[in-house]
C-alpha cells in the first residue's frame, strides 16, 4: 500500500514538472505607468532671427563712393552720415588731347590778358568822359558852353560808362575761359577731386546698427547699387517655417518658448503674425511640403538675448494647449486594434487588451480621456508577442 501511495506521489511530482517546462515563459516587456501631470501640447520646429523692418541705403547717384568705414555691428544716430561721394573724375586724355588742352589753357590766357587790357581803356575813357562832362556842365552854368555842347559830353559820358561794363564782363567770360581750360588740363590724367572737394553725405534713417556692409572700397558706384543695410535690433523677431496644418492651429498672442539659442535659459515670445501666404518646400526626405511663415516676438528682456543677432538658428516651441491633472500615457503604448486606439494594460501578471480614448498629444506624450486610471501600468511597445492574457514579466 506504502508503495502505491509513494508511486502515485512520484507520478503526479512528474506531471508537475513536465506541466511547468511545457507552460509558456513570461514574455519580457517594458512597462510604463499611467500617471495624472501638467500636459503642454506643443508644436517644435527650427526658426532664424530677422529683423521686422531692415533699411538698404543705396547710392542715390552715380558718383564715386570713398571707402566706407563703418563695419557691421557699429552703432548709427539717425542723420549720422553712413558714407561719402564725390564726382567721377574725369577721363585720362591721350598726349594729343593733353597737349590741347594746353595750348586751350595757352589761348584763354591770352584772352584773358587782351580783356583786361580792353578793360582798362575802357576805364580811362570813362574817367575822361566824366571829367569832361563835369567841365562842360560848370561852363554851361555860367552860360560859357551851350546846352547843346553840354548833352553831347553827358552822351559820350554814358557810352563811356556802358563800354567800361561791357569790357568788365568781357573780363570775366574770359577769366571763366581761363579756369575750364585749366580744370581741363588739371585732370588730364584722370585725377580725382581733392580731399577738401565738396562731397555728398548719405545720412542714416534712423538709430541702430550697421547690418551688413555690402561695399567696402572706393570706387565708382552707379544709382542705385546697395552699400550698407540698417536696422533696429530692438525690433529683431523669430521666422518659422511651419507646415500648413500646424500653422492653421496658431492664433496671433500665443505663448512660445525660444530653445538653444545659445544663451543660458530660454526665451519667452508670442506669435505675432501668422502669414496668410505659404509656399512649397521640399524637405531633406525629397517630400514636397506646404509651409506657411510665422513671426514670433521676443517677449523676454533685450538684455538677456543682447548678443543675439539677425539670420541666427534657434529652436521653437509653439504653446498650442496646457492643462493640470491631465491623465497621459507614453505615445508608444497605443497602437490600433481594429478601427479604435487600445493598449495592454499589466494586472498582475497578465496583461488585459482595453480601448481607450485619447485626446491631445505632445512629443512623445498622449492625453487619455477615457479607459485608464492613474497608477495603473500599460506596455510601452508592445511587441508580436504580447497578446490579451499573456504572461509578461516586467523587463
Amino acid at each position: 500500500m506504502k508503495k502505491k501511495i509513494l508511486a502515485g506521489f512520484g507520478l503526479l511530482l512528474l506531471v508537475g514538472v513536465v506541466v511547468l517546462a511545457l507552460r509558456p515563459a513570461a514574455v519580457p516587456v517594458t512597462p510604463a505607468e499611467v500617471v495624472s501631470d501638467s500636459f503642454t501640447e506643443t508644436i517644435e520646429e527650427e526658426g532664424r532671427t530677422r529683423l521686422r523692418e531692415t533699411w538698404q541705403i543705396t547710392a542715390p547717384v552715380d558718383g564715386w563712393l570713398r571707402r566706407v568705414a563703418l563695419e557691421p555691428g557699429d552703432p548709427v544716430a539717425t542723420g549720422d552720415a553712413l558714407f561719402r561721394m564725390e564726382g567721377r573724375p574725369a577721363p585720362a586724355l591721350d598726349t594729343r588731347g593733353r597737349e590741347q588742352a594746353r595750348e586751350q589753357l595757352s589761348a584763354a590766357e591770352s584772352r584773358l590778358a587782351s580783356a583786361r587790357s580792353e578793360r582798362e581803356a575802357r576805364e580811362t575813357e570813362r574817367e575822361l568822359a566824366e571829367t569832361e562832362y563835369e567841365r562842360g556842365r560848370r561852363l554851361h552854368e555860367r552860360d560859357m558852353v551851350s546846352a547843346e555842347e553840354r548833352d553831347r559830353r553827358h552822351s559820350r559820358m554814358v557810352a563811356a560808362r556802358a563800354a567800361e561794363t561791357s569790357a568788365r564782363h568781357a573780363v570775366e567770360v574770359a577769366r571763366f575761359e581761363r579756369n575750364m581750360a585749366r580744370a581741363n588740363l588739371e585732370v588730364a590724367d584722370g585725377q580725382r577731386a581733392p580731399e577738401d572737394a565738396p562731397v555728398l553725405a548719405i545720412p542714416s534713417p534712423l538709430s541702430g546698427v550697421v547690418v551688413r556692409r555690402h561695399r567696402e572700397s572706393e570706387g565708382p558706384v552707379a544709382t542705385g547699387e546697395l552699400i550698407l543695410e540698417v536696422g533696429d535690433m530692438d525690433l529683431l523677431e523669430v521666422e518659422v517655417d511651419l507646415l500648413t496644418v500646424e500653422a492653421v492651429r496658431l492664433e496671433p498672442g500665443m505663448r512660445v518658448v525660444i530653445e538653444r539659442w545659445g544663451g543660458a535659459e530660454d526665451l519667452e515670445g508670442r506669435v505675432r503674425r501668422v502669414e496668410p501666404g505659404g509656399f512649397e518646400r521640399v524637405s531633406a526626405l525629397g517630400v514636397d511640403e506646404q509651409r506657411v511663415p510665422v513671426r514670433v516676438e521676443i517677449t523676454s528682456p533685450r538684455e538677456v538675448w543682447g548678443r543675439l543677432g539677425e539670420d541666427f538658428r534657434v529652436e521653437v516651441r509653439f504653446i498650442v494647449w496646457e492643462g493640470e491633472d491631465v491623465v497621459q500615457i507614453p505615445a508608444g503604448a497605443l497602437f490600433r486594434d481594429d478601427d479604435r486606439e487600445a493598449v495592454y494594460v499589466i494586472e498582475e501578471d497578465r496583461v488585459s487588451l482595453r480601448p481607450v480614448e485619447t485626446g491631445r498629444r505632445s512629443g512623445l506624450r498622449v492625453q487619455v480621456l477615457d479607459g485608464l486610471e492613474p497608477g495603473e501600468t500599460v506596455i510601452r511597445h508592445p511587441g508580436d508577442r504580447v497578446a490579451d492574457g499573456v504572461r509578461v514579466r516586467p523587463d
